[in-house]
């Protein structure tokens, strides 16, 4: 699935959905003992943002020009906005990082690639809601709550919530699905210390993140963090696409503000514009693969990448 091949002085060892992942080739050369996953060998990871576009759990076609460097410079910026909170950025290593003699980045990958520390990954993708929307809107119409979190009675699609809400998914392995689960299977996942704090700081974040959205004239209605743990120290750290056009759903403060049909006043600077369009030209009961993205499909969802990014990061 790489769109990258392989790079000088780099070896792919995964790709996902929309991020390949290389280590340093000297480090497998070096150690002919290693086996089973290379991730566990190397104390480090590039992580390339690749232009591929996803939804409802599938890649799409064609790729977004430009997509993978503006998510790359999005969460850069964002890593900034949040200097107290652990992440995964390489250059934490300090004085060791000198001593792995790590290859340079390539050129070809630069404006998209993220020189990481490996992490022991949490299986638990980290949703938070502030407002009720997507698939938490079609939940609430059909139990009157989300992931078993009881709501008021009346709320309408797109209505801010009472609090934000913290509504966990299992992370499938590629190829499935991932499945939305309680709080209280989290514990059983990865222990009650690490299962409270993925919630406290999931809200924590979201809660700056959106303050900080709002005096950019923007919502930030829900997103979706990863964490691992830091091999060295333990702690719980920030890790993966953080607050991007495409973990995230941001809609425009002044047109949500005028109070039309949800669908004109959340104007969505994400994949929403896919979404819908996949929604509304794909049945998967009948195909198994989607339909090609038309260019104007494409053309609208990069736009609205690129302005996301430049309102964001324009005052910073």
């Amino acid at each position: 699935m790489s769109d990258n091949g392989e790079l000088p002085g780099w070896t792919h060892v995964y790709s996902g959905k929309v991020r390949d992942l290389y280590v340093p080739s000297k480090l497998l050369e070096d150690d002919d003992s290693w086996t089973g996953d290379p991730m566990h060998l190397s104390p480090v990871v590039l992580v390339v943002a690749s232009d591929r576009v996803s939804a409802y759990d599938t890649v799409l076609e064609p790729a977004i020009p430009g997509k993978g460097a503006m998510l790359t410079r999005l969460t850069h910026w964002w890593f900034d906005q949040l200097p107290d909170v652990p992440n995964h950025l390489a250059y934490h290593l300090d004085d060791r990082l000198e001593k792995l003699e790590l290859p340079d980045v390539p050129a070809v990958v630069a404006d998209r690639a993220t020189l990481c520390r490996t992490l022991d990954m949490f299986p638990i993708e980290c949703v938070v809601r502030g407002y009720l929307t997507g698939g938490g809107w079609k939940e609430y119409q059909q139990t009157g709550a989300i992931g078993g979190i009881a709501l008021p009675a009346g709320l309408s699609n797109g209505d801010r919530l009472p609090e934000p809400l913290y509504t966990p998914a299992w992370k499938a392995p590629l190829g499935q699905h991932d499945e939305n689960v309680s709080y209280e299977r989290t514990v059983e996942l990865v222990g009650e210390v690490v299962a409270s704090q993925l919630r406290e700081l999931s809200i924590e974040i979201f809660e700056r993140a959106a303050a900080i959205a709002e005096g950019r004239g923007l919502i930030l209605a829900d997103t979706k963090f990863e964490f691992g743990a830091d091999r060295t120290l333990g702690i719980v750290t920030l890790a993966d696409e953080v607050l991007t056009s495409d973990s995230s759903r941001y809609w425009d403060a002044a047109a949500y503000a005028t109070g039309a049909t949800p669908e004109l006043r959340m104007a969505s600077f994400d994949k929403q514009i896919v979404r819908d369009w996949l929604a509304a030209n794909w049945d998967q009961h009948v195909s198994e693969m989607p339909p090609t993205l038309p260019h104007e499909i494409v053309a609208q969802t990069a736009a609205r990448y690129r302005e996301l990014l430049e309102r964001l990061t324009a005052s910073a």
